[in-house]
């Protein structure tokens, strides 16, 4: 328009004459453009040695390579990792509550962070959604500390009134847990991502690395992620909030069933949920089954069993609560009261174990770690972009930092200004979240799951005995106690979390100090989320009602409780469940994976089978491999999509039953419930489900 108001007639002659030129040229820069994104789009991938070990002399570089700069920390990356933190908080927290297991969120946020990267077509996007990950990984860490310890001071205070807690509590016990876990790992970071470069697996963090790195290369993984996040979504949401049919189908529901049930105490549950679904999937068969076989163990041999052997006898040395005998109670109660507690012995065992199998890792990642304090390795490595941290020294001075802050927030916060309590309480959850630190590491590198439950229940059970020991009882105790577990819970689970996100970091060649800063950011974000989360959940649905299972929380109430008020504890049940876990120990069986199932109620584990057979007739179905890895991947992302729909509905079914939105009427709802078709249809339903997800995964064989 300028150059028109100055020379009108002379512009109007030459662009006749020339203005073809311009047009061209314009043409020709955007094919170079274009030709040189997609030269460099196919660039991206992999080295061969991304996964195997290295031999002498041989490195590892990189996808981003180490001597350029990518975008990685801006605007968007932050703002997309905010947002993605407190969305999967949400989710996570309601599931983890529901069910008792809490999905990782990495890889529906790498695939989401992929979407919205493509969709706003950035470019050198992979560094940026590298950083969303990681700053909205925090979700499912944070929810992990969270509702396995702190739910149980609800749980308790339905029995004991004067038990409270506030947002300020539940908010300071998971931050300060994350923090120190974050504090803790990076020390580790070299050895677990680098020394230990392909000898650990990292399953977790391989597959969000793939994502990642497809993503990058234009791939379109968003969109069967978020088609099946509305059709798992909408799914629960019928369930929880329309009540079409049952969430649970049960063989009651048949007459041979109720009297098997009644007379023999056998009974088969399955929860027809498409979350839990999702999950089983991405769990496997393998530690599907293994998990099934703690609970049919406990349901099927030990609660029949008990009722045959103990039939007329009211066991209640450690409960004088109970009244009634053995063959009175219900397959339900008689699980509730004694197969709970052998799963709890079992988790604790497993933990110990844990602790001394990984002895040596401690060991030689604490020497590296002093050594990168003594400023033993520097060289030429320590100015490589893609092998910075955060200095050694900020993170001295951070750790005494945080545990000063603990400290503090122990003395005047949890403990009534009482020093000598608060002293040992900042001890014990100090060592406690060292020692364990490098196990959860150690454990989500080889099977990319994180036994945090049961060295919680180790911390919860040494905490309560050490507290009784110096004065500290009653509900003040378990108050104390649960809010220590909280914080070395949530220690643990950040920290098992934060090494997969350095791995990603590590083969992708981002920054190492920038997602070691901005993860605090995430920790800070999903903390708050969380606990205003826990008490909406609280008040709409109540943790002692049994609408929620917080089967985690459950267990830390039934530990803290006796122990606290000097009735005792089911030691004799603690003890079988720590001889079984020793002995799985000794046959290479996951001992933490069966007592888990012994523990976590029939309904379900089952789903968590059904999805694990899924899995693996899908990554098999087919002669050819490249196919089945494939649907594999497909049906991962699918699962990832019935997990965050499944669970994001679940958070706005509890808000519109808390707001007191009733889309149908309360009473037709609970009638229909307890009608036996309700459970018939919920069974229909969940085939239905089943033969979509299998459709959905199908892809066309090569011709032949």
């Amino acid at each position: 328009m300028v150059v028109q108001g100055m020379m009108p007639v002379r512009v109007a002659v030459r662009r006749c004459a020339c203005s073809r030129f311009p047009a061209d040229m314009k043409t020709i820069n955007y094919s170079h453009k274009y030709n040189m994104e997609e030269k460099e789009k196919e660039l991206i991938q992999l080295p061969d040695n991304a996964f195997t070990e290295l031999k002498e002399g041989e490195e590892y570089q990189p996808v981003m390579r180490a001597d350029r700069n990518y975008p990685e920390v801006n605007v968007w990356s932050v703002t997309w990792g905010i947002i993605m933190a407190m969305l999967f908080s949400a989710a996570a927290a309601y599931l983890g509550l529901k069910v008792g297991q809490v999905f990782e969120a990495a890889i529906p946020i790498a695939i989401i962070a992929v979407g919205v990267s493509t969709a706003a077509k950035r470019n050198k996007a992979l560094g940026e959604n590298v950083i969303i990950q990681s700053i909205g990984a925090c979700s499912g860490t944070i929810v992990a500390g969270a509702i396995f310890t702190l739910p149980a001071i609800y749980i308790l205070q339905a029995r004991y009134p004067e038990m409270s807690v506030s947002f300020f509590k539940v908010f300071f016990s998971s931050l300060l847990g994350g923090i120190l876990g974050i504090l803790f790992m990076i020390p580790f970071r070299k050895y677990f991502v680098k020394d230990m470069h392909g000898k650990y697996p990292f399953p977790e963090a391989t597959a969000t690395t793939q994502v990642l790195v497809s993503g990058a290369k234009g791939g379109n993984q968003a969109k069967p992620l978020l088609v099946a996040g509305l059709v798992g979504g909408l799914y629960d949401f019928i369930v929880a909030t329309v009540g079409w049919w049952n969430e649970n189908f049960t063989t009651r529901v048949m007459e041979w069933g109720v009297m098997a049930a009644d007379k023999f105490k056998l009974v088969f549950k399955v929860n027809t949920g498409a979350a839990v679904f999702g999950l089983g999937y991405i769990i496997g068969l393998k530690y599907a089954f293994i998990i099934c076989l703690g609970s049919f163990t406990v349901w099927w041999l030990i609660v029949p069993g008990m009722s045959i052997l103990f039939h007329d006898q009211v066991l209640n040395m450690w409960n004088p609560e109970i009244t009634q005998t053995i063959g009175a109670m219900s397959a339900e109660e008689i699980f509730k009261h004694y197969g709970k507690s052998i799963g709890i012995g079992g988790i604790a065992m497993a933990g110990i174990i844990g602790i001394i199998k990984s002895w040596g890792i401690i060991k030689g990642a604490v020497s590296l770690a002093v050594n990168e304090m003594k400023g033993g390795s520097k060289g030429a490595e320590s100015t490589v972009r893609t092998q910075r941290d955060i200095s050694f020294k900020i993170i001295a001075i951070g750790s005494v930092v945080t545990l000063v802050a603990t400290f503090l927030f122990f003395w005047f916060g949890v403990m009534e200004g009482n020093l000598l309590f608060a002293v040992v309480g900042i001890v014990l959850v100090a060592v406690i979240a060292f020692l364990f630190t490098t196990v959860a590491g150690n454990a989500i590198a080889i099977v990319g799951s994180n036994p945090v439950s049961g060295m919680t229940l180790m911390t919860l059970i040494l905490a309560s005995v050490v507290l009784v020991a110096v004065g500290l009882k009653g509900t003040g105790g378990m108050i104390a106690a649960l809010i220590m577990g909280g914080v070395v819970c949530t220690a643990l689970s950040m920290a098992g979390g934060f090494i997969t996100d350095l791995k990603i970091g590590y083969w992708l060649g981002t920054t190492p100090k920038k997602q070691e800063t901005w993860k605090f950011l995430g920790t800070f974000v999903s903390a708050a989320t969380v606990g205003g989360v826990m008490i909406l959940l609280n008040q709409t649905y109540g943790f002692a009602s049994g609408q929620l299972a917080a089967p985690q929380a459950n267990a830390m109430a039934a530990v803290i409780d006796p122990l606290m008020n000097g009735v005792g504890a089911p030691w004799a049940l603690y003890a079988i469940g720590a001889v079984i876990a020793v002995i799985l120990t000794f046959c290479g069986i996951p001992a933490i994976a069966f007592a888990l199932g012994m523990f976590i109620p029939l309904e379900l584990n089952m789903p968590l089978l059904v999805g694990g057979i899924v899995s693996w007739y899908v990554s098999t179905r087919s002669k050819n491999a490249e196919v089945n890895r494939e649907r594999n991947e497909k049906g991962t992302l699918i699962a990832s999509g019935f997990i965050a729909g499944g669970a994001l509905m679940g958070v706005v079914s509890a808000l519109l039953r808390f707001f007191e939105v009733n889309l149908v009427s309360r009473d037709w709802m609970e009638q229909w419930l307890t009608n036996p078709l309700s459970e018939i249809c919920s069974l229909i339903a969940y085939i239905c489900l089943i033969l979509y997800f299998v459709f959905a995964t199908k892809t066309k064989e090569p011709a032949k």
